[in-house]
């Protein structure tokens, strides 16, 4: 179950899944994006991951055969009091220790016999998520691990839970689906390392070009607030992204980017549409060059550090402004 939720982590929902048409089944988050892709694809199987949270969201999901995850007792409700014409997958969500969605694991047996009840029209399917899988020495996914095992084990239900980082580290954990996300996109789901560790390839590289080539002297303060000094007479690039196209504002002096394959890094504060970069280590730079600000050669992982965030953020807040081509 390839996970495409948040416009595919920034990709592009409706390409990304034309690219993994390979998949079982997809998951998007609500029924909005289960809507646009159900247009899209009008037979792939399509989960609806936080459910749906009214009687005319259930009425939809059930017309356009969509699969419902079902987390609270509200929920449950919902499917009891309605009238059900067609099958109706869901997926019954244990909260098995991340303390976010799901019911606990005492009243899963009768959750399980309360839609059973509903209606012969209802697949059930059991499902749970890792809550600290990228971390692994943590013990909380061994536990989580079990206790979904325990749980479901009197089931003969299909069942899933293992999410990239899982699918990575803990092939115990596969059952009968898997979840990829981050991996997908060629990101390494882990707290420490990057794509390459796990053979994995960058999917999105962002680019921008240099339009402005400046010479500055030593002790120049360089942009807004002033807050980088030129320790040297030496080239400033100006290069055309900013936060304004989703480029992080707080990334701080010295994140990298890569200039015609040269590593070199970022000065100043990032502005709605440039950013400054120290170009000294790069030879031959003219304007209308290509600088790489993550992907093809620039693990977006070492961005997300500079940045103090994760690679998922900077991937979902590329903007509408940016040109997305597609090869």
């Amino acid at each position: 179950m390839s996970v495409i939720k948040a416009n595919a982590y920034g990709h592009g929902m409706l390409q990304v899944a034309d690219a993994l048409q390979e998949s079982d089944a997809f998951a998007v988050a609500n029924i909005e994006e289960a809507c646009h892709l159900r247009s899209h694809l009008p037979d792939k199987k399509i989960v609806i991951l936080q459910g749906v949270l009214s009687q005319e969201e259930l009425s939809l999901a059930l017309k356009l055969t969509l699969d419902v995850v079902v987390h609270n007792e509200f929920q449950l409700q919902l499917i009891e009091q309605s009238q059900l014409s067609g099958k109706l997958s869901v997926w019954l969500k244990i909260d098995t220790g991340m303390h976010r969605l799901g019911i606990s694991p005492v009243k899963t047996s009768k959750a399980v016999e309360r839609l059973q009840q509903c209606t012969s029209e209802i697949d059930i399917y059991l499902m749970s998520h890792f809550a600290n899988a990228d971390n692994v020495s943590d013990s909380l996914t061994e536990q989580q691990l079990s206790v979904f095992l325990e749980t479901t084990g009197e089931y003969a239900i299909q069942k899933s839970i293992a999410n990239s980082a899982a699918i990575s580290s803990k092939h115990d954990c596969a059952l009968d689906w898997v979840r990829p996300g981050i991996m997908i996109y060629g990101v390494n789901p882990f707290i420490e390392g990057d794509a390459s560790d796990l053979d994995l390839l960058p999917v999105m590289t962002l680019s921008a070009t240099i339009i402005s080539i400046q010479h500055f002297e030593k002790g120049d303060a360089i942009g807004y607030g002033g807050t980088w000094i030129c320790p040297e007479d030496m080239p400033v690039a100006i290069v055309s992204i900013g936060y304004g196209d989703g480029y992080p504002r707080h990334a701080a002096s010295g994140t990298p980017v890569l200039v015609n394959g040269n590593l070199c890094s970022l000065v100043g504060r990032v502005s709605m549409d440039m950013i400054c970069v120290d170009v000294r280590n790069a030879s031959s730079v003219s304007i209308g060059d290509k600088v790489v600000l993550w992907g093809e050669g620039l693990p977006i992982e070492d961005i997300a550090n500079s940045c103090k965030t994760i690679a998922y953020e900077l991937l979902c807040k590329i903007t509408q402004r940016v040109h997305f081509e597609y090869i």
